[in-house]
């Protein structure tokens, strides 16, 4: 299972949104819609063995937490503005405190913030992708079942940063890339050594 958790500083956490403006309108929801399509699609199919957690900030209802998992997604298109309906759908929820409830086939909707999410999945094997870490070449590491850590084009807070202390951090090369890039490259670099 190769799994990745996407922190979204500004992306909305409410399904009341146009999908005419995902760039402007919903706190760059559209910088993680690209993450969901590196996470999950390959030329002519879906990768099942991955789980993805959008951990979205912005306003009017933070946090909330969006997992996606590919051995159960259905109606998973790759053009963003289908995406994006899936995630109105699931920000549409009412969300009791502490519950999961699925929006869709293979789409979860919960109100976990970055701590929240960790501590359910387990920090055992969670990584930072960050650009001062350990080049990723050079990581004799085992990198299955893996839980990558990245932020949006805002980064991390320094109270998420706090929380992921004591976890490895590697970096996937010298300048600093967009996050479904990184997803990209992760995908690649695992598949090289499966």
């Amino acid at each position: 299972m190769r799994r990745f958790i996407v922190v979204g500083q500004r992306a909305t956490t409410s399904g009341d949104f146009s999908l005419n403006d995902l760039c402007g309108g919903t706190g760059r929801l559209d910088v993680l819609l690209r993450c969901v399509n590196s996470a999950f699609f390959l030329s002519h199919g879906l990768r099942s063995d991955v789980e993805l957690y959008l951990v979205l900030k912005g306003p009017p209802d933070p946090p909330k937490a969006v997992r996606m998992l590919g051995s159960r997604i259905l109606h998973l298109n790759p053009d963003e503005r289908s995406t994006a309906a899936l995630l109105k759908n699931a920000l549409s929820i009412r969300l009791p405190k502490g519950l999961e409830k699925e929006a869709s086939e293979g789409i979860y909707v919960s109100r976990l913030d970055l701590e929240g999410v960790l501590s359910k999945v387990g920090r055992e094997g969670a990584v930072y992708l960050h650009e001062r870490g350990e080049d990723l070449r050079g990581c004799k590491a085992e990198l299955r079942d893996m839980t990558f850590v990245l932020g949006d084009d805002q980064g991390l807070t320094p109270d998420e940063e706090g929380a992921l202390e004591g976890l490895a951090r590697i970096s996937l090369g010298p300048q600093v890339l967009h996050a479904h890039h990184c997803i990209t490259l992760l995908h690649n670099e695992l598949d090289r050594r499966a």
